[in-house]
């Protein structure tokens, strides 16, 4: 599979310089360095909630000029508990990267996000603005009720009627009306074989969906049973819960608290998961970032031209 394009590829390959697990009550949360341990200190938070960070996550930054932190958010990756749903809210997820600055003595840093890993890098800037250099942000999603109802009730089913019909074949007519929900009380059920194939069709959905064109592998990888069941319990577990917000709107209204700081948005055309409509909003909102529209993608960070650009802008703040 090409992952990327000739002029701004993926780095290289490389291991973490130091890792460990971070004791938050009943979590312990995986973290890890890797790069330049003397570079611009940048944290990597990955989507889902639930998906994990994983190893390509390293390779969006320059390893001779950066300190890259990844950790695996709770409940999900290497983290423990596996798919624990308890102590596991947004502002936990924030309090776990304050704590992880904390513990590597770092002052400031960049902080990178796609997805979900975008509404959680919002809302920690947003509580968090003195420690935070620049913002690189991909596929905007703030877990409004029309972003949800886009992708799990209708809107995308339009457009991937296929993919749609595996996303409904788990739930009985008479419960379509409220697939979130109906998910919810399959996944809180004590049938694990369906609680099972209930997360693959949750998970298939997504990964059927994020690029502009199909990726088998991509599809492959979201059916396997550990990673399928962390991503569509906790994804669910957020979204029920409205992403543990005041208001829906709370990420906009306090985006003045954030627009002293350098900020790129990096967004696919063709992006059915998260539509661009809010990235726009974003960047109305806040004028002073950049707003770069990737035209020929989709959602994930690996469409050539939106790994292009993430990288591109690594690069240009790669300066500390």
């Amino acid at each position: 599979m090409k992952f990327f394009n000739k002029k701004n590829k993926l780095y290289p390959p490389i291991e973490p310089f130091n890792s460990g697990y971070l004791k938050k009550g009943i979590h312990e949360i995986y973290y890890e360095q890797c790069g330049n341990p003397n570079g611009k200190p940048a944290i990597f938070l990955h989507g889902g909630p639930g998906g994990g960070a994983g190893s390509f996550s390293r390779r969006f930054f320059n390893p001779k000029k950066y300190n890259i932190v990844l950790f695996d958010q709770r409940g999900c990756g290497k983290s423990k508990p596996h798919t624990c749903l308890e102590e596991n809210t947004t502002w936990d997820l924030v309090n776990d990267i304050e704590s992880i600055r904390e513990e590597l003595n770092i002052e400031k840093w960049l902080v990178f996000g796609g997805s979900w890993g975008s509404t959680l890098a919002l809302a920690y800037a947003q509580k968090h603005p003195e420690f935070v250099t620049e913002l690189v942000l991909r596929g905007i999603f703030m877990l409004r009720e029309k972003e949800l109802q886009w992708f799990y009730q209708y809107g995308a089913s339009e457009v991937y009627p296929e993919a749609w019909k595996g996303f409904l074949k788990e739930i009985p007519e008479e419960k379509r009306s409220n697939l979130i929900e109906a998910y919810r009380e399959i996944f809180n059920g004590d049938d694990e074989d369906k609680k099972l194939s209930a997360a693959k069709a949750w998970s298939k959905w997504e990964a059927s969906t994020s690029f502009i064109n199909h990726n088998p592998e991509a599809v492959k990888d979201s059916v396997n049973e550990k990673f399928a069941l962390a991503f569509a319990l906790i994804e669910n577990h957020y979204f029920v819960n409205k992403g543990f917000l005041n208001d829906e709107n709370q990420l906009l209204d306090n985006v003045d608290a954030i627009r002293h700081i350098p900020c790129v948005i990096v967004q696919g055309r063709y992006d059915v998961v998260c539509p661009p409509t809010t990235a726009y909003e974003l960047h109305s909102r806040w004028p002073e970032s950049e707003l770069k529209i990737a035209p020929f993608s989709g959602h994930s960070s690996f469409e050539e031209e939106i790994t292009h650009l993430l990288i591109e802008t690594t690069d240009r703040f790669s300066v500390k």
